[in-house]
């Protein structure tokens, strides 16, 4: 299993930017999907989670309204929209998934992580 997390990079505050994840090795319609990240000297953290088939949503607090999670099974890939970003959304972000229908926010739940792809937001 392999989950291949890209799209990350220096985005100027304000401004947006679109991860991928794609997976191989696994069915993915079988899995909760869901993106965390991780800030120097912080925990991994609950950014975003879709079930398997996009019913059933959440987001961290931190960024709602901001934030899009999506999903096209088809093409076993997981996506984050983010927006309007602001400086502490610097990090390390982690893309993974979940065997069962749903997501989960809590790190230890989780059964298979991407690499991560640095996320900069600068001035």
């Amino acid at each position: 299993v392999q989950l291949q997390a890209s799209g990350g990079g220096s985005v100027q505050f304000g401004g947006s930017l679109r991860l991928s994840c794609a997976a191989s090795g696994l069915s993915i319609s079988d899995y909760g999907m869901g993106w965390f990240r991780q800030a120097p000297g912080k925990e991994r953290e609950f950014v975003a989670g879709i079930n398997w088939n996009g019913g059933s949503i959440g987001y961290g607090d931190s960024v709602k309204g901001r934030f899009t999670i999506s999903r096209d099974n088809a093409k076993s890939a997981g996506y984050l929209e983010m927006g309007n970003l602001k400086w502490d959304d610097t990090a390390v972000y982690y893309c993974a998934a979940v065997r069962g229908s749903r997501y989960y926010t809590k790190v230890r739940n989780w059964d298979y992580w991407g690499q991560g792809t640095l996320v900069t937001v600068s001035s």
